[in-house]
């Protein structure tokens, strides 16, 4: 077998492993919940400009402030951003 070959199945074992809560030392991060209404309300935005400077679909918005869905993946990751330093978020997108 390659070394590519072994790498990958060594892999493949760990996260099987970890997803059945076998795997040790391996270590997850999961942001906290962002109250997204009160962020934005926080900032001073209304939700069409927080919508707009942070490039999220107004729809998608309102069904987070309304509780219908939740943030996930790199949206969560960006809000999580904008909650601990929205002035340099601001200031990245000009």
């Amino acid at each position: 077998m390659s070394k590519v070959f072994t790498s990958i199945k060594q892999g493949l074992r760990e996260a099987i492993a970890h997803q059945k809560g076998g795997a040790k030392g391996v270590k997850t991060y999961t942001p906290s919940d962002v109250d997204v209404q009160a962020l934005r309300q926080r900032i001073g935005l209304t939700q069409e400009q927080f919508a707009a400077k942070f490039g999220i679909s107004l729809g998608t918005l309102r069904h987070w402030e309304r509780g219908d869905r939740k943030p996930h993946g790199p949206a969560l990751v960006l809000l999580r951003v904008i909650d601990k330093d929205d002035r340099a978020v601001l200031r990245a997108l000009g």
